[in-house]
């Protein structure tokens, strides 16, 4: 059984102290695939690190974070292009839009995932999207922006059924983490009724720990009770689970 992360963030402060065993146990875990969002430039160097040290296990991806578009927000994009440019990366990500944190900053956040898509597209790649409190914006763009070969994940999905239909008719998956075993997470009261080839699981690791690591570090390991909670509320075996979210992650990031 082979299963994949596909949205942690490995490089974090949080997993200064102990990084290498902390990315060994989720490996002996079974947790062999590990895919890297990028926050912003400030970054860069730690991630180009971990591949380093774990070129087998750990998948990049490149992008400007939508808490992270402030004012410097250009020269971010222009870091977010030149890396794409030079070397290999699996998706365009994290981009998206966040009106948690700040409203105020909308419109560059709108122009920064639109750019973003659009280097998606140049750079035939898949998008990771990061979407709190934005739903109908995150909609917005992407029914202007669809095309055939815009595809990817919506991380982190929180959103009703409705809303999850959506997403899909725009070639995304859902990406599936600790939130499915929240009790007020609502996820669960419905996820069962979309077909697993929507589906990828991921940890956001160090956030949003699982049951019963709620409010604790969260860790790429931990997404065996991710794996736990989906494989009850789909009545089939986690291998089963496992091992079509894995082929589901392959078909997005092509590898």
């Amino acid at each position: 059984m082979i299963i994949t992360d596909t949205h942690t963030h490995l490089y974090s402060e949080f997993f200064d102290e102990d990084r290498e065993e902390m990315i060994n146990r989720a490996i002996d875990a079974n947790v062999k695939r590990f895919f890297i969002p990028a926050i912003d430039s400030s970054y860069t160097n730690s991630m180009y690190k971990l591949e380093k040290d774990f070129p087998n296990n750990i998948f990049l991806m490149m992008g400007l974070h939508p808490t992270h578009v402030k004012e410097n927000y250009n020269n971010e994009l222009k870091h977010v292009e030149e890396q794409l440019d030079k070397r290999e990366f699996y998706a365009v990500g994290e981009i998206g839009i966040d009106l948690y944190w700040d409203k105020s900053t909308l419109n560059i956040q709108v122009e920064a995932f639109r750019h973003q898509i659009n280097l998606a597209k140049k750079y035939k790649l898949p998008i990771v999207i990061h979407c709190r409190e934005a739903f109908d914006e995150i909609f917005e763009v992407l029914e202007q922006e669809k095309s055939d070969d815009l595809h990817g994940i919506f991380h982190c999905f929180t959103g009703n059924f409705e809303q999850a239909k959506q997403a899909i008719s725009y070639n995304m998956k859902l990406g599936i983490g600790g939130v499915v075993t929240f009790k007020n997470g609502k996820i669960d009261q419905f996820i069962n009724q979309i077909d697993l080839k929507h589906i990828v699981l991921e940890t956001d690791s160090p956030y949003l720990a699982p049951k019963p690591y709620r409010g604790k570090r969260n860790e790429s390991l931990y997404i065996n009770k991710v794996l736990e909670k989906l494989s009850e509320l789909y009545k089939i075996s986690e291998e089963t689970i496992a091992d079509i979210t894995t082929k589901n992650s392959k078909d997005i990031f092509g590898i």
